[in-house]
């Protein structure tokens, strides 16, 4: 079993758990927040501009939008349909998408969104368990305040996978299409599973618990609060047959070190793909989990197919 806790490296500190990003596992290759991306192959998907892309990309417009007396961040980038939301992985909040954005305004010329779920960035905190079905109200409430009520194209990474599920579930009407980036899935959450990785994870949820002086801590001790019943209750949840999804699976998974666990990340990116009509399943080859900073011309480049189908 590898050790849950993810590598440090000198260009980036991610948080000190990937509980929060996906459920447990090691990240081993990311770049720093706001450094310059490495291209990738893909990255020149769309070397034809369309002519919204011939100019650049206005900046990101801060919406502080309130939900029963607390506040959530939203970035919004003004384009066209359909709105394309960006949702990062657990314990990362919208600035990790900092780089992907004025690209993808180019180069489809649709309104792009990106927001800090409660507890991360510049949103409140929340006490008590990490909920889904929270993290999808906040979703709805944001979205309605900023008057997108159809054709929204989701774009959620890691643990975002979950949210993007429950939230699709509740609104097959609004979302018209999903790219799912290394997104955790309900196949991946048997109940050997999930026991794994409770037990695995229970030496930095303790040590967490010892010290919630740090927001970080917080969120880790909210998600694991509720986690095993959470889990076993999303792998019963199906996706809506009517909404197209690309889910683009890393090589190494977030499991890098424990080949059980990795193949079982990617059996179920494929058996979820194979689930229902509609559904592609990409292969990011040669990346760790962080697929949207390592590759990400090939993130850039399913995102525009599934714009430029659904707009």
């Amino acid at each position: 079993m590898t050790n849950f806790l993810p590598r440090r490296h000198a260009r980036r500190v991610l948080p000190t758990m990937l509980l929060l990003a996906v459920t447990a596992g090691t990240l081993t290759a990311c770049s720093e927040t706001g450094a310059s991306a490495p291209e990738d192959s893909a990255s020149s998907a769309s070397a034809a501009p369309t002519a919204s892309a011939s100019k650049p990309a206005a900046d990101p417009t801060l919406h502080m939008i309130n939900d029963d007396g607390r506040r959530l961040a939203f970035h919004v980038t003004p384009g066209h349909s359909p709105a394309i939301v960006l949702d990062a992985g657990g314990g990362l909040d919208s600035s990790y998408w900092k780089n992907l954005v004025p690209k993808l305004a180019a180069a489809t010329g649709s309104e792009i969104i990106t927001y800090d779920r409660a507890g991360l960035g510049d949103s409140d905190e929340v006490p008590g368990p990490w909920k889904v079905e929270s993290a999808v109200s906040d979703l709805e409430i944001g979205l309605r305040e900023l008057g997108v009520t159809r054709n929204v194209i989701l774009v959620s990474h890691s643990q975002a996978g979950e949210v993007a599920t429950y939230f699709t579930r509740a609104n097959p009407r609004l979302v018209s299409g999903a790219v799912l980036v290394d997104a955790s899935l309900p196949e991946l959450y048997t109940d050997k599973e999930i026991a794994r990785l409770v037990a695995a994870n229970k030496p930095q949820v303790d040590a967490a618990k010892a010290d919630p002086s740090t927001k970080e801590n917080r969120q880790l001790i909210a998600t694991a609060e509720n986690y095993a019943p959470m889990h076993r209750a999303y792998h019963q949840v199906s996706w809506p047959g009517s909404v197209p999804a690309t889910v683009i699976v890393s090589e190494k998974t977030p499991f890098d070190g424990s080949p059980e666990d990795a193949q079982l990340w990617r059996d179920a990116a494929t058996a979820f793909a194979k689930a229902g009509p509609d559904r592609t399943l990409v292969t990011a080859e040669g990346s760790s989990h962080d697929i949207p900073s390592e590759r990400p011309g090939l993130v850039l480049s399913e995102i525009e197919k599934m714009a430029t189908a659904r707009g």
